[in-house]
């Protein structure tokens, strides 16, 4: 049995903002960029332990590196027990820090 994906609020409304400025950009690149965002949190749900550690002192904070053409995304995540994984944040590689 594999982990459960929840999103805090404050997840889903990076979501929408990644879409929103890509979607400025190119309809059918946003589409595509938010599927392989999609698809690689599916990893989550098998292998969430196999993503980097964003503290050396805390094993279930991780983030999940996206690729998406030149750069890509990177998801932050907390393994809350054996079963659910929580996203926490998700911005685009080129951002500063997650907000």
């Amino acid at each position: 049995m594999g982990f459960d994906i929840r999103y805090v609020k404050s997840a889903k409304d990076d979501l929408n903002c990644l879409f929103d400025a890509a979607v400025a950009l190119d309809l059918n690149t946003a589409k595509r960029a938010m599927d392989a965002i999609d698809r690689s949190l599916i990893v989550l749900e098998q292998f969430p332990f196999a993503c980097r550690k964003v503290e050396s002192d805390n094993p279930f904070l991780r983030e999940l590196v996206i690729d998406f053409g030149n750069s890509g995304y990177v998801a932050l995540f907390e393994i809350i027990d054996r079963h659910e994984v929580v996203v926490l944040a998700v911005r685009h590689q080129r951002e500063d820090d997650y907000h």
